[in-house]
């Protein structure tokens, strides 16, 4: 996410830091790096050309140019009208009204169905009861993939193939009423901006509904054609927010710094992963840190506090106090940590992310997708006591794991590895309060 754009402004602000002093001129060298990077990030001209002149009424002044950290004062000063350029506070929806409908728009492929089912098991995590309208009758099989994304996350569906859409979306609110559901979100059929017929259709469909919110679902990896669809369903629809997807692959950031900005409709979700969890809140300040590559720990924190098994965390903490670590626990921490996501987006959560990313081993997920498969391929004796792995129980390992005894070997190694370090850690007791305390404490 951002790769190259907080690659380019990491290399400008190290430089900026390294002065102990700032003249306009530095400032303006630098902001023009600043422009060209985000511009090349296929950011809005409009938009970019906005936030470099904010930056630079603020920047050039005494607080900055006399200041003892000039090179810092200047970076927090971007830092604050990235987040501003980008909605400044995060945006919620108004689920006020019982049922509160939503409906979701957006064009062909953008991820529609996908961002339904993912926000539908959101809002159902936040103790809400939704339900999806399939209202979706062009793209074939669009029924069947709600209805199988809604069993998945425990939904239900409704889908009535043979009404016509501002129809099932009716029938839904009604269904939602009768069965105490609060919000109803509205799938609908991919569409172009300028089709009329079908921009024709959605408008019933908000007129029948009356929704509390309408979203659209852009791709961010469009760029700027994200800007120009969110432009086009405004004018006819009038959004109330925007889901952007497939956030986790898009290199240059271009829609994600523009769409607010361009278009006056905040950012409420983005889309980061395939899986039914990957959706979550947009919250503009926490994006502007990662896009500067300051990491977004609250972000890791929270998602640690609600996907790690916290008693598990518990045990361990435990076991390696009693120095009673065994491969069955590195397993399930191993597959803890897979619930976090893939290591690549933990990293660009850490401060410094543009560096680390750049430093760490590229082959880093193969690697640990290899340590699950040994560790599985292993029989739970072997896992509870791994001294009775000798080489015949090595090879047949690596061939129930598709490896080679050389990366069983690895694994084992970087087990014993991690046992003496814990043990050291542990050792530590008594004399002050050591990481593991710290750890049971939170």
């Amino acid at each position: 996410m951002f790769e190259s754009l907080t690659t380019k402004l990491t290399d400008v602000f190290d430089r900026l830091r390294g002065r102990g002093r700032l003249t306009e001129d530095d400032v303006n060298a630098g902001l023009r790096e600043v422009r060209l990077a985000l511009l090349e990030a296929d950011v809005n001209y409009k938009v970019v050309k906005g936030l470099i002149e904010r930056i630079r009424a603020e920047a050039v002044g005494e607080a900055v140019l006399e200041s003892l950290t000039p090179g810092q004062q200047l970076i927090k000063i971007i830092r604050s009208e990235l987040a501003e350029t980008m909605g400044g506070e995060r945006a919620t929806l108004s689920l006020d009204r019982r049922p509160a409908v939503v409906v979701l728009a957006g064009l062909q492929g953008s991820g529609k169905t996908t961002a339904a089912a993912k926000l539908a098991a959101l809002l159902k995590k936040e103790g809400r009861k939704p339900v999806l309208a399939a209202a979706d009758l062009v793209r074939p099989a669009a029924i069947d993939q709600l209805m199988t994304l809604g069993e998945q996350v425990g939904v239900p569906v409704v889908a009535r193939p043979e009404l016509a859409p501002p129809a099932v979306a009716t029938e839904a609110v009604e269904w939602a009423v009768e069965n105490l559901s609060d919000v109803v979100l509205i799938d609908t059929a991919g569409r172009l901006q300028i089709d009329d017929d079908m921009m024709s259709e959605l408008e019933e469909i908000v007129a029948a509904t009356e929704p509390s919110e309408i979203l659209l679902v852009a791709d961010a990896m469009t760029g700027q054609e994200a800007v120009n669809v969110a432009t086009a369903f405004d004018e006819r629809l009038g959004l109330t927010g925007i889901i952007l997807t497939k956030l986790d692959g898009d290199a240059r950031g271009g829609a994600a710094l523009s769409i607010r900005q361009a278009t006056g409709r905040p950012i409420v979700y983005v889309g980061t992963g395939e899986k039914v969890d990957g959706l979550e809140p947009f919250h503009p300040q926490r994006m502007a840190d990662r896009i500067l590559g300051m990491g977004d720990v609250v972000t890791l924190i929270e998602q640690a506090e609600e996907r790690i098994d916290q008693e598990k965390a518990e045990e361990l903490v435990k076991r390696v106090r009693k120095n009673r670590l065994t491969l069955q626990d590195f397993l399930e921490q191993l597959e803890e940590m897979q619930k976090l996501g893939p290591v690549s987006q933990i990293l660009e959560r850490l401060p410094g992310a543009a560096k680390l990313k750049a430093s760490a081993d590229s082959d880093e997920e193969a690697e640990m997708k290899r340590a699950l498969a040994i560790l599985r391929s292993m029989t739970v004796e072997e896992r509870l006591n791994p001294s009775i792995i000798g080489g015949s129980r090595k090879k047949r390992i690596a061939r129930g794991s598709g490896t080679k005894v050389r990366d069983v070997n690895r694994v084992l190694s970087r087990f014993e590895e991690a046992k003496r370090a814990l043990k050291m850690v542990g050792g530590r007791r008594g004399k002050g309060r050591s990481p593991l305390d710290m750890l049971e404490a939170s």
